[in-house]
């Protein structure tokens, strides 16, 4: 048993909440702990020694409710449940701020691993590597082949301008991150707007697409894709380009940016754009542009944390080497984008 509940999550609250929603209650008291290596919302893994639940509420202190909406997260879990993509079964969503002292949901435990870097996937071996890895493409096809409006989200986004606005927003991070000079992010910037695709029918996109963000279980099979806190209707090569980015092999040191491509046995990254091609039917080749625009905006990302560390608001291991590694990202954003 833990000997004190980690900050945010007060399981006798808790469990008063699960006794009276729960149709068959709760065991005994609960043991809650944090699970690390969430980047935003917090994550609980909770057991009253029988049942197992996983808690997801937002950060400590103020944030705002748009960027950790609890709402919209358990909204997706609930909505693609009952379809062909693994997902965490919801339990409940709480919006009383009185019981953790922020809307949280809870959803039933999953078990699996999140494979997070190279040396973590080592002792699964090549063959082993490359289902996992190939897998997360078949799992990604039946998200895309979700119809939005069978499983009453039709609503969940706006497709119209999706790129246009991407876009713009990623800029408007950037100009906020802004605190020296970065040789080649506006020319990036400003070539992926006027070389702008013409985006396939929308889907549900997850948003945040990658390894480490899914659970591998036994059969090295996927049991359930997580943090759905980016997810969005919109266009479906976004992800793609995404997991790309993620599988192309980054020389950067230790682990500040977790890459999973260097592993032996997994995929090149044109393998996996040409699987999803044939398993989906979507055409991919424009995919160059939305791999150049996952570049630009982990740049982004990357020069903001840096930014916040420069101004002593943010600690952490490796932080101080994340400045180095923005340039890299943006070289990469442009080359990406002049190969297509």
């Amino acid at each position: 048993m833990s000997s004190a509940p980690p900050p945010g999550l007060d399981p006798e609250r808790l469990r008063a909440l699960l006794d009276r929603e729960l149709p068959a209650g709760v065991a005994g008291p609960l043991d809650a702990r944090l699970i690390e290596g969430g980047r935003s919302n917090l994550t609980y893994a909770v057991t009253d020694g029988v049942h197992r639940w996983v808690v997801r509420r937002p950060p400590l202190g103020h944030v705002l409710a748009t960027a950790h909406d609890m709402r919209r997260e358990h909204r997706v879990l609930s909505a693609l449940h009952p379809t062909a993509v693994p997902v965490p079964r919801p339990v409940l969503l709480c919006e009383d701020e009185s019981v953790l002292g922020a809307p949280f949901y809870v959803m039933d435990f999953v078990p699996g691993t999140p494979y997070r870097s190279a040396a973590q996937l080592a002792p699964l071996g090549a063959e082993r590597t490359r289902a996992a890895v190939l897998g997360l493409v078949d799992t990604l096809v039946e998200l895309h082949a979700v119809d939005p409006e069978s499983v009453g989200l039709g609503d969940f986004g706006r497709p119209d301008g999706f790129l246009e606005r991407q876009l713009r927003r990623w800029g408007k991070q950037l100009a906020a991150s802004r605190g020296r000079e970065l040789a080649g992010i506006d020319e990036l910037h400003a070539a992926l707007g006027r070389e702008l695709p013409v985006s396939p029918a929308p889907a549900v996109v997850h948003g945040d697409y990658r390894l480490d963000n899914v659970l591998i279980g036994d059969g090295d099979r996927i049991t359930a894709v997580l943090d759905w806190e980016m997810s969005t209707l919109g266009d479906p090569l976004t992800d793609l380009g995404l997991l790309v980015m993620y599988s192309t092999p980054l020389d950067v040191p230790g682990s500040v940016v977790a890459t999973t491509a260097t592993a032996e046995g997994h995929p090149p990254a044109a393998e996996l754009a040409e699987r999803y091609a044939a398993r989906s039917g979507r055409g991919v080749e424009r995919l160059p542009w939305y791999t150049a625009f996952a570049w630009f905006k982990l740049a982004v990302i990357l020069e903001g944390i840096h930014h916040r560390y420069t101004l002593g608001q943010t600690v952490g291991a490796g932080f101080d080497r994340i400045g180095e590694l923005v340039p890299l990202f943006i070289e990469h954003g442009l080359t990406t984008l002049q190969e297509g």
